[in-house]
């Protein structure tokens, strides 16, 4: 496995959705997958704490690489480039009906992808499920109380 990839519909607007998304800080109220601290802005280090349900918990430190209103993306290594790198993706694609879709994916690399991705793929799939469900939930929460 050299890619998880998952999407969720949801009823709002990427600008909804990227609010939510990009406030790190409120992480904690409602993303049973991770934690970030740092700033959605290019260039900058990020500290994420990923919990894979059923999993071991680990810390990356990822670079982003774009963050724009589109696409929010980072770069994370484990030690050394090429033992087994990911490219974290959260892209926003908006429809006609004021809806937003958000592909959330990541694309691994590295000696170790394969031995690694075999024993926490699942799992590390499972989270990313879980987070775009209390992503959708939140926004269209939100997106609720506002109207």
């Amino acid at each position: 496995m050299r890619e998880i990839t998952t999407r969720v519909d949801i009823d709002a607007s990427p600008a909804a959705v990227w609010r939510v998304l990009t406030d790190f800080a409120a992480y904690p109220e409602w993303n049973p997958f991770m934690t970030v601290e740092g700033h959605p802005r290019k260039g900058e280090r990020l500290t994420v704490h990923l919990s894979p349900p059923g999993g071991r918990s680990v810390t990356f430190r990822p670079v982003v690489r774009r963050a724009d209103g589109d696409e929010l993306r980072w770069e994370g290594r484990l030690f050394v480039p090429g033992l087994y790198d990911g490219t974290h993706r959260f892209a926003l694609t908006e429809h006609p009906d004021g809806t937003t879709t958000l592909v959330h994916d990541e694309t691994f690399g590295g000696v170790l992808v394969g031995p690694i991705n075999r024993r926490f793929g699942p799992a590390v799939e499972r989270g990313f499920e879980e987070m775009n469900a209390a992503l959708k939930a939140r926004v269209e929460a939100q997106s609720e109380a506002v109207a």
